[in-house]
């Protein structure tokens, strides 16, 4: 008879184990795939600012040369324009934003009208003149009207440029606050001899004849020198009112009468109205309907449009060289000690400061 413990039973199955089960791991794999895709990533990255460096190169390294148009009033699906072309801060050579402007209402046959909002205290000559220039020019090829919409400021230069508009009646409005005139012309010079002699710093140029150091900041101005500037600030001068009897024919038929405010003198808008500087008061949108209907068109189809620079890749990439370059570098100070006429309200800008246009 089998007992118990003579008896024999079927082995049990191995237990499963407690813990868990270890095993080597797969590197290789892994990390050449997880490479693999990082050299695919960095080529295509690489590829990629390549052609965008390629396509700033040959098209945006002038972040501001292309312009984008923005609707501003009246019917949005309409195909007749008005342009609103504008003329911001102190003028400088008259050949960045306000040029592309014109430059882009001069190749669009769309706009009918242009209203040339001004904001500004003036500027070099050369740059007001430039303006003004190609104002005229676009106005006489594409026959269209041109009506100024003064700003808080249209003075000197700045009313310069809205001389564009010609004997036309009823198109320069300025606004109820609006300080425009400030006809006139400066050559700037500052005379820091004895700045420099306190610091002990002695002017020893050697120059090839004694006037081309004519405006020098480091000595006083002599008789021969301030009589030369002198005329260039009076040829300047007789243009700066040629212009204006070009654009208001009160003056043409009254030189006597635009002698008297020709003084360098600030007026308000009223002001200004009762001298025949400007036509009417009244906001931009008025300037706008006054375009309207010069052109013969219907408010209720017509698109009003202005421009904007374009934001292109250089503006990303280059925008913090731009912000952090110094406001006094060489290039500054080599500007405010080069004499220039301007056709500036200076006492309104102290520093002549700079702007886009």
């Amino acid at each position: 008879m089998e007992t118990a413990e003579s008896a024999t039973y079927p082995p049990y199955p191995p237990y499963p184990p407690t813990g868990p089960v270890y095993r080597p791991p797969r590197r290789w794999p892994g990390v050449l795939m997880g490479l693999f895709f990082f050299v695919v990533f960095c080529f295509f990255g690489i590829s990629l600012l390549f052609n965008l460096f390629l396509f700033a190169g040959s098209a945006a390294l002038d972040s501001a040369a292309r312009l984008q148009e923005r609707y501003v009033s009246h019917n949005e699906r309409a195909k007749n324009k008005v342009a609103i072309i504008t003329i911001e801060g102190t003028i400088l050579d008259g050949k960045g934003f306000v040029k592309r402007q014109i430059d882009r209402v001069a190749k669009d046959d769309d706009v009918k009208a242009v209203v040339l909002r001004v904001n500004s205290p003036g500027g070099t000559v050369s740059g007001a003149d430039f303006i003004y220039h190609h104002l005229k020019k676009l106005v006489s090829e594409r026959q269209i009207p041109l009506v100024v919409s003064m700003g808080s400021l249209a003075a000197s230069g700045g009313y310069y440029v809205a001389m564009a508009v010609g004997h036309r009646p009823d198109t320069i409005f300025a606004e109820p606050t609006t300080w425009t005139g400030s006809i006139g012309v400066m050559i700037p010079h500052f005379n820091v001899a004895k700045l420099l002699e306190d610091w002990g710093v002695e002017q020893d140029s050697v120059l090839s004849h004694p006037l081309k150091g004519m405006g020098s900041m480091t000595r006083k101005m002599t008789e021969e020198e301030r009589a030369i500037f002198q005329a260039l600030v009076d040829d300047s001068f007789a243009r700066f009112k040629e212009v204006i009897k070009q654009g208001r024919a009160k003056f043409q038929a009254d030189p006597a009468a635009l002698d008297k405010l020709a003084t360098g003198q600030v007026f308000t808008a009223r002001d200004a109205v009762q001298k025949g500087l400007v036509d009417r008061i009244g906001f931009q949108e008025d300037a706008v309907e006054q375009a309207i209907k010069l052109a013969g068109l219907s408010s209720d189809d017509v698109r009003v449009v202005d421009y904007k620079p374009e934001f292109s890749v250089v503006d990303l990439l280059l925008g913090q060289a731009k912000a952090s370059r110094p406001a006094w570098d060489i290039e500054s100070l080599a500007e405010l000690a080069t004499p220039k006429a301007y056709y500036l309200c200076t006492w309104l800008t102290p520093l002549l400061s700079s702007s886009r246009n």
